[in-house]
């Protein structure tokens, strides 16, 4: 998959600001972009024809675990509740032969070929699977860890207190590798928020880790948990460190409730990430940025037992973001390209992210007249640097 070549050169690529430029990479990294830029000795060339120069992409919340990408269509027949779907999929996953390990390295193959270079996926961890499913795709990130920078969340998909013994299996996924610590509705699965909540912060605490909580809960009832949340983060010195993924309750409630919520957020620095469905409330995404929120995207689930919907393809997921938030302007539209890139990498704390000297060389070329014009056409990606080697040209790994 990888062109091993150590220094590269990228000439006659096009910036946003329709700029021209040459990029140098250098064991990497970027050495230097600019319109002046000279190749590096002995450096790999190759000449971008004009073609637009983006960074990298960032999926910030899916289940790479679980995707039934590549195998034969899954005829979906499950009932409507949330409870339904976790009970169908764990079954499903203990039945089927379904192998984490292969889906994982399918779907991150794919994720790569579209131009996605960081990715945070979520891992079911529960008393039924134990860490089997965590065991795969550390193997696959270990497979593609010269590509893809990959973080996984230990994630409770069928609760924690209410299947003992959970908690106990989120703290040896979290010493074996995990990175973040998930958490699935505190109230509404849990039945507990309170004990939930204390429960995810003792033991995110004790493991030096961040959280990232799932919140599909509505109304009120959302507006509750995740006011018990910041209470924790405020606290239990968090800030920065917390991720509130779909937020359904933020989309929902009285502007003033709101609006109080969405300012302590900012305050505590707790991130957002949404998926954009048509489907559901979602955070309000201006408002939430004029606030110095961070918000970001993902695709969340990737054809699974969940939903049929979904590709492993980042310019598609901003385009579902701007389709779900209106966006219409050339400048809004890049701010559904910042869910999928900077804003990501900063949710999710990717460090040395975007298209500056000193910066990992991830790197995306695509044939658009503007970012704007790539999020609305979703080209074929002309060439995919990871790492600062080559590893997919004309939508194909290289």
């Amino acid at each position: 998959m990888t062109n091993m070549t150590r220094s590269l050169y990228l000439s006659n690529v096009r910036l946003a600001d329709d700029q021209t430029v040459s990029v140098s990479v250098v064991d990497g990294r970027i050495e230097a972009l600019g319109a002046n830029v000279a190749a590096p000795p002995g450096a790999h060339v190759e000449d971008g024809g004009g073609a637009l120069l983006l960074p990298g992409f960032v999926e910030g919340h899916t289940h790479i675990d679980k995707s039934n990408w590549g195998r034969p269509w899954y005829r979906n027949e499950v009932g409507p509740l949330l409870t339904d779907r976790i009970n169908n999929e764990r079954e499903w996953r203990k039945t089927s032969g379904h192998d984490a390990a292969a889906q994982s390295l399918a779907l991150s193959r794919a994720f790569v070929q579209a131009g996605t270079t960081r990715l945070r996926t979520h891992v079911d961890i529960d008393t039924d699977a134990r860490l089997r499913y965590l065991e795969g795709v550390l193997a696959t990130r270990q497979t593609m860890r010269d590509t893809l920078e990959m973080q996984i969340v230990a994630f409770p998909q069928s609760g924690m207190l209410i299947r003992p013994g959970t908690v106990e299996l989120l703290g040896s996924a979290l010493a074996e590798g995990a990175d973040v610590l998930g958490a699935l509705d505190p109230a509404l699965i849990d039945g507990d928020p309170v004990a939930s909540l204390d429960a995810t912060f003792a033991l995110a605490e004790r493991h030096g880790k961040p959280i990232d909580i799932h919140l599909h809960e509505p109304g009120e009832v959302g507006a509750f948990t995740l006011k018990l949340l910041l209470d924790r983060v405020e606290t239990m010195g968090m800030q920065g460190r917390v991720v509130v993924s779909h937020g359904f309750c933020l989309g929902a409630l009285p502007e003033r409730e709101r609006d109080a919520l969405l300012d302590r957020i900012a305050r505590l620095r707790v991130a957002l990430l949404t998926s954009a469905p048509p489907s559901r409330t979602v955070p309000p995404l201006k408002l939430c940025r004029e606030k110095g929120i961070t918000m970001f995207g993902g695709n969340d689930g990737i054809r699974d037992t969940w939903s049929p919907y979904g590709v492993p393809d980042m310019l598609e997921r901003a385009m579902l973001i701007g389709m779900r938030y209106d966006l219409r302007r050339d400048d809004d539209l890049m701010i559904a390209f910042d869910c999928v890139s900077e804003a990501a990498a900063r949710g999710c704390g990717f460090t040395d992210y975007g298209l500056h000297a000193g910066a990992r060389a991830d790197l995306v070329l695509v044939d658009a007249q503007t970012i704007a014009h790539a999020v609305a056409s979703r080209p074929v990606r002309k060439l995919v640097v990871a790492s600062g080697r080559i590893v997919a040209r004309d939508g194909a790994l290289a």
